[in-house]
């Protein structure tokens, strides 16, 4: 009668294969860190890329910024060659002058919420600023923002 032995491993638990590591049963956190570092670098670089606007050289004033919406606000902006373009989400498009107070009209009926903010290049004449202002109100926007840039001139003759 022979007797076998019986090989046990540490813990009292016997081993399956021979030869072969364990299964680990921790995560390596390291490659997740890695990916997530290179999309962070990638989101950066690419999100100043992604707006989308008319160049325009906006007045500078020491007005402060109004407070922030649940919608989105519709841009309306004047160019400096006097050329209308309304900003909806990420759509700028131009717009004829003619064909201004009917596509107000109807992206009025469509927000909730009357408020434009309105950005005029600083060469463009006050009367075509005016002119522009009449008809947002007349397509349905009666609360205009007019948009400059900040740490401009004041009247008391600081800044």
């Amino acid at each position: 009668m022979g007797a076998g032995v019986i090989q046990k491993s540490g813990g009292g638990r016997r081993r399956r294969h021979r030869g072969k590591a364990a299964a680990m049963s921790e995560i390596n956190v390291t490659p997740f860190v890695d990916v997530m570092l290179v999309l962070l670098i990638i989101f950066m670089v690419a999100a100043p890329l992604l707006t989308v606007g008319v160049p325009v050289e906006l007045p500078k004033t020491a007005a402060s910024a109004l407070p922030t919406e649940q919608e989105e606000p519709l841009t309306i902006t004047i160019a400096a060659d006097g050329r209308l373009y309304i900003q909806n989400r990420d759509v700028t498009e131009d717009v004829p002058a003619n064909t201004l107070i009917p596509r107000l009209t109807a992206i009025a009926s469509e927000r909730t919420s009357n408020k434009v903010f309105l950005r005029a290049d600083g060469t463009i004449p006050y009367a075509r600023v005016a002119e522009v202002m009449g008809a947002l109100n007349a397509g349905g926007f009666n609360s205009i923002g007019l948009v400059t840039d900040a740490d401009g001139p004041t009247l008391g003759g600081g800044g």
